[in-house]
């Protein structure tokens, strides 16, 4: 058998400022943005370049129980990890893009991590992983 995550969720307020944060300011690549008329809704893939297993759905709030979960989607903890090849180049590039880090680098066991928010506040890993850890 052969599984993979394919998308991962992530509740957002509003598409157009959700795409140009993770387009523009994380470089993420646009995958689709496809309009769902049956359901008033579209369909936003964006993923880290070079990666082609794992990508965001960005799923706009539809209720007000939806809209609560903006930016707090996993009760306060670091909620995704973005992986790279080097940590130094990504952690300068998103300090010039304006991304807010709650948690400078550090030395771990494991690499080099630091914590930053995405526009809605939702807590992300950047890393480096060093001795082989994925």
């Amino acid at each position: 058998m052969r599984q993979s995550i394919a998308h991962i969720a992530l509740v957002v307020r509003d598409y157009d400022e959700a795409i140009a944060f993770y387009v523009n300011k994380l470089r993420f690549e646009l995958v689709e943005d496809t309009y769902q008329p049956e359901q008033d809704k579209r369909w936003v893939v964006v993923r880290p370049p070079g990666d082609g297993a794992t990508s965001l759905l960005l799923a706009r709030a539809s209720n007000l129980h939806q809209e609560t979960f903006i930016g707090n989607q996993a009760g306060g903890r670091v909620f995704l990890f973005l992986r790279t090849d080097d940590f130094q180049r990504d952690h300068a590039a998103m300090v010039e893009a304006g991304i807010k880090f709650v948690r400078e680098p550090k030395q771990a066991p494991y690499g080099t991590v630091a914590v930053f928010e995405d526009l809605y506040g939702n807590l992300w890993d950047l890393e480096q992983f060093t001795g082989g850890r994925d």
